[in-house]
């Protein structure tokens, strides 16, 4: 099964908290993006038909429906087994959400990340847990059964009892899948960088401590088991047959083709980067100058380990794997931070807590 992302990094606002290469950008700028993406769809020789679509970003929703429609109709494979588009509270409306699925989008994610108005608004997010509940209505009566609600366990101010809530709207509005991310804390975002230099800017010395943050990861795999959303992935939980079809590609090596800036692609040999910035995009397409920047033949010896763990259901070791990572899997199985279950490695609920420092040293 092959896939294609296609990334939007234009967003309303840009939030404290995210390392992406996305932002607000000018309008000028939009729509010659638009222009050279839509070139890059129509020159790539398409090996295959793609059966999954992931539009990311940024804010994609943010798109106007007769500029996704002529963007998608750039995408052979229509009808797409999964279609999936990124979304901000605040922009489905019952004409957007009636032209997404008539352009083949079949599933959103919501990029909610709490429901709490004080969380929210430290963070730059303009919505409320009202809107998501208005919009999650909304997705439905057009067809769209299937959505994410995107939530950061550490944001400011946030407490094990406000997370709680956020939970409890997610059991309320019966969302089939959730991805919920710890806090990451690097110089790829204004809160990452008030936080490594001590400062007090966008809530920073209001960030919940590592053991709080760790508790409500782990309240979160609770309390969605009960809901009955299974964690298939580190980060993501689904109710059964709800699994993000097209993520899975990721964890499981299949090929994706990625498109626009700062998108990554994989054949099953080598992968692929585009320019980081919309700018950068935008000025190799009006050159006529390759927007692929990096090619590197992948290590699939590597790389199947480190993907693969992230699947709660484990990775076969091979032979290769065995020898060439024997000392470090042994101290992982001594630490109990990974385990074998019939002929696969996984990783433990203590293995899953402490995965950086697993992958880390899976690395050369």
């Amino acid at each position: 099964m092959a896939g294609v992302y296609v990334s939007y990094p234009f967003c309303a606002q840009k939030c404290s908290y995210c390392n992406f290469a996305s932002g607000v950008f000018t309008a000028q700028l939009e729509a010659r993006y638009l222009q050279a993406l839509a070139q890059e769809l129509r020159q790539f020789s398409w090996p295959w038909k793609p059966e999954t679509i992931y539009l990311g970003g940024g804010t994609p929703s943010r798109m106007e429906p007769a500029e996704l429609r002529q963007l998608l109709a750039c995408i052979p494979g229509y009808p797409w087994q999964e279609a999936t588009l990124e979304a901000a509270p605040g922009d489905v409306t019952p004409a957007r959400a009636e032209a997404w699925v008539q352009s083949g989008i079949n599933r959103i994610s919501l990029g909610v990340q709490s429901f709490e108005a004080r969380e929210l608004s430290q963070t730059g997010r303009r919505h409320s847990a009202q809107t998501v509940q208005t919009e999650v209505s909304v997705l439905r009566a057009a067809g769209i059964q299937n959505f994410n609600i995107d939530l950061i366990a550490g944001l400011p101010h946030q407490t094990l009892d406000s997370f709680t809530r956020s939970l409890d709207w997610v059991e309320r509005l019966e969302a089939p899948h959730v991805s919920v991310y710890m806090l990451e804390v690097d110089e790829e975002s204004r809160l990452g960088r008030e936080l490594i230099q001590q400062g007090m800017r966008y809530g920073a010395s209001a960030v919940p401590d590592e053991a709080a943050i760790v508790a409500m990861y782990e309240l979160a795999v609770e309390r969605l088991a009960d809901m009955g959303l299974r964690r298939y992935e580190i980060s993501n939980f689904a109710r059964p047959g709800f699994e993000s079809k097209h993520n899975l590609k990721y964890w499981r090596l299949e090929p994706y083709a990625g498109f626009g800036a700062d998108a990554h692609s994989f054949d099953g040999r080598e992968r692929r980067q585009n320019v980081e910035s919309a700018a950068e995009y935008v000025a190799a397409w009006e050159k006529g100058a390759p927007v692929t920047i990096h090619r590197v033949a992948a290590d699939l010896v590597q790389e199947r380990l480190l993907v693969g763990l992230r699947l709660s259901s484990g990775v076969p070791l091979q032979p290769a794997e065995r020898e060439r990572y024997a000392a470090p899997l042994a101290r992982f199985l001594e630490q109990g931070f990974v385990e074998e279950r019939d002929g696969l490695l996984c990783l433990t609920n203590l293995g899953v807590l402490y995965s950086n420092e697993v992958f880390q040293e899976l690395l050369p």
